[in-house]
């Protein structure tokens, strides 16, 4: 079974985020040493219930926070989402040193990720 296991929060002004979320919730969010200007939350401790997320700079007005959902293959998930009446919006992409991604619609119009976990991903 495929679960939520990351949120990411678009934002305009990424500092005005990153400030209102740790002051509202007392979230860490660090800026990710990764290829792409992207930050990492962290909600609270890993041993207590709940997920993690990221926040990155909206680049399309109609972005929403989505979640991401872990597959053990994101080209096999993608077959199914298309067989059932869904649409891939962002083709499968690597995110270096962390897996294979691809956003996807449903039926009902809502985006969400997919996320297959892969250290060697370039």
């Amino acid at each position: 079974m495929s679960r939520v296991v990351h949120f990411e929060i678009p934002a305009d002004d990424p500092e005005r985020s990153i400030k209102f979320y740790e002051e509202v919730f007392g979230w860490t969010i660090e800026k990710w040493d990764g290829p792409i200007e992207y930050w990492l939350i962290m909600t609270g401790p890993e041993d207590q219930p709940g997920i993690d997320g990221g926040l990155a700079r909206r680049t399309d007005p109609e972005m929403g926070v989505e979640n991401t959902i872990d597959v053990p293959s994101v080209d096999e998930a993608v077959t199914k989402v298309e067989a059932h009446g869904g649409q891939v919006i962002r083709p499968k992409i690597a995110v270096p040193g962390v897996g294979w991604m691809a956003y996807i619609k449903d039926t009902e119009g809502n985006i969400f990720g997919m996320m297959e976990s892969d250290p060697d991903a370039k």
